[in-house]
């Protein structure tokens, strides 16, 4: 829960910010100052902010030194979905394309999960389907046919 004080900092921040946007506006100058912008907020995101997901992925596709080609015909994706992986920087896919990507790879748990993370997703233990997903990379089951008939068995949608 955030303290009375930075509540307090973040009233007087849209506040301050408001003002000079409505300022700005009229006179058809920049939105936000140069001040206001480089603020302890981009700091702390430079500081903490670490690989994104397509990063993530194109190491772990060189690290097996296999052609794009061969993970994400794996994956069961297409050349188009892929190309926008590729080259959209800040492209999220979905939780069951990133998992489908994993699985191709061929990644243990623990890099499964870094790489859910860096998508902005986990694996949690009260969904059915995560915890087929969990299953079967312990179990080191990697083939995307066998991980849709353990979904289809227990009656979910396959990857």
């Amino acid at each position: 829960m955030l303290n009375e004080q930075i509540l307090q900092e973040l009233h007087d921040f849209v506040e301050t910010n408001r003002e000079i946007r409505i300022y700005d506006i009229q006179k058809e100058e920049p939105f936000l100052s140069d001040k206001i912008y480089s603020s302890e907020l981009e700091d702390f995101i430079e500081l903490h902010q670490s690989a994104s997901f397509s990063e993530r992925l194109f190491q772990h596709i060189d690290g097996k030194g296999q052609p794009d080609a061969s993970i994400y015909k794996k994956a069961g994706l297409d050349r188009k979905h892929f190309s926008k992986i590729r080259s959209i920087p800040d492209y999220k896919p979905s939780k069951r394309t990133v998992v489908a990507l994993c699985l191709s790879l061929e990644l243990s748990e623990e890099e499964t999960g870094d790489m859910l993370s860096a998508a902005g997703f986990s694996l949690s233990d009260s969904d059915r389907f995560d915890l087929v997903i969990q299953f079967c990379l312990e179990k080191k089951i990697y083939d995307i046919d066998d991980v849709n008939q353990a979904l289809y068995s227990l009656k979910l949608k396959p990857l």
